[in-house]
């Protein structure tokens, strides 16, 4: 079996924060917050009225008529930010490399704006006729469909939906596979886009919404807040990535995942344990040498609280060493991109500093880690680790590391 390295050579984002890659890490760094009063839809039937939208983003900045028609919001969002990674990293994917190229997306939802938009043509007004171009809107797999042909790249293609850790698992599947020597590079990450009426009164249900913030690990939380936006990276085999000059982000070593195999919707200490151990094993990774964890962190009690005597679990007395964030505290829970634009976070963090947990009031004993309050803080990290813990017990976790030049 092939043991091949895997760097990250370029990456895109659409989040709350910004339109950029820059942007998004500019905003985590400077505490700013993407979480405001919803725009995108009327909320007077809807009990939460706040979420953190890509307001600045608008599809008809980046597509025509006919383009649109074919893709929704997701979908948008996922190719304006393959665009970036992919002219980021420098790589041209045409003849044999195009063939050597996975791609592969994380997005729990879909096509949820065309799909709510249509129940309510067809349910509510009745209507007995839809664009036909419906059904290629709303499929899952429409944003992988789209990256790849709008950028040639005819290897292995396929979306995996594991709700809030759908794009950490599809990230360790594109890391897995290059390692192994089944693709030579990957596009990948995460979309999602589920800021419609029909969606947020599914989450209204389940009471496990804030009305005013997003406060991981703050004894005064309250519970989430959702999001939108799209991460996208360009990975590639180490030596090729080097033999073509590209500039190197850092260095994928491990990923871990686990199933709870518990409950539906309660955290597993046990699961994301599993999960970090798994994942610091793959990269034959001393815990030691962990500096910092962007925490799945989605500031309901019950999450926060196993994170925490998880990770204390996986590190022993290292863990009071770590610095631990949350940045969903500024850019929301975007679900199936959660994992990809904390990837990009995590990368960030690589060069020396460490994103916040913004909107921190009050300390929780249960969550007595370094939650790196309000205020980014400047440390050595050589290593640093992504946490998802999904909904069905569904966990995967991935480990960097500085690329040094060695």
């Amino acid at each position: 079996m092939s043991n091949r390295r895997v760097v990250v050579t370029g990456q895109g984002v659409i989040s709350s924060l910004g339109l950029t890659a820059d942007a998004h890490v500019t905003a985590l760094r400077e505490g700013k917050c993407g979480i405001g009063a919803i725009e995108l839809i009327p909320t007077e039937n809807l009990t939460i009225k706040i979420a953190a939208e890509a307001k600045a983003f608008k599809g008809e900045d980046y597509f025509g008529r006919s383009e649109i028609a074919l893709r929704d919001r997701v979908t948008q969002m996922a190719t304006v930010a393959a665009k970036e990674a992919i002219a980021q990293s420098g790589a041209v994917f045409d003849g044999a490399l195009g063939e050597r190229t996975a791609t592969i997306l994380g997005t729990s939802m879909g096509g949820q704006q065309t799909q709510d938009e249509n129940y309510r043509l067809v349910y509510g007004e009745g209507k007995t006729r839809v664009h036909p171009f419906i059904v290629p809107r709303l499929m899952a797999n429409a944003p992988v469909s789209w990256v790849s042909m709008d950028h040639g790249l005819k290897g292995p293609a396929y979306s995996i939906s594991t709700a809030c850790a759908s794009s950490n698992h599809a990230i360790g599947q594109a890391f897995h596979l290059i390692r192994s020597g089944g693709a030579d590079a990957a596009v990948t990450g995460g979309t999602e886009s589920g800021l419609t009426w029909g969606v947020l009164k599914g989450w209204e249900g389940l009471r496990v919404m804030s009305k005013t913030a997003c406060r991981p690990f703050s004894k005064t939380r309250d519970g989430m807040v959702q999001g939108e936006g799209a991460a996208i990276l360009v990975l590639e085999e180490l030596e090729r990535a080097k033999e073509r000059g590209a500039d190197i982000l850092g260095e994928i070593v491990g990923f871990g995942s686990s199933a709870d195999a518990g409950d539906i919707v309660q955290p597993s200490l046990d699961g994301a344990t599993r999960a970090m151990r798994a994942a610091l094993s793959d990269g034959s990774v001393d815990p030691t040498k962990i500096a910092y964890v962007n925490a799945h962190g989605t500031a309901t009690a019950m999450n926060d609280r196993t994170e925490c005597a998880a990770l204390r679990d996986v590190f022993g007395s290292h863990a009071d060493s770590l610095s631990v964030s949350s940045t969903k505290s500024a850019h929301g829970h975007c679900i199936g991109a959660a994992g990809a634009l904390e990837m990009v976070a995590t990368l960030s963090a690589l060069g020396g500093t460490v994103p916040p947990t913004i909107g921190y009031e009050e300390p929780d004993p249960d969550c007595d880690l370094n939650v790196v309050p309000n205020d980014a803080q400047t440390r050595d990290v050589p290593y640093a680790m992504s946490n998802s813990f999904a909904f069905g017990g569904l966990n995967a976790v991935v480990v960097v590391k500085r690329w040094d030049g060695n």
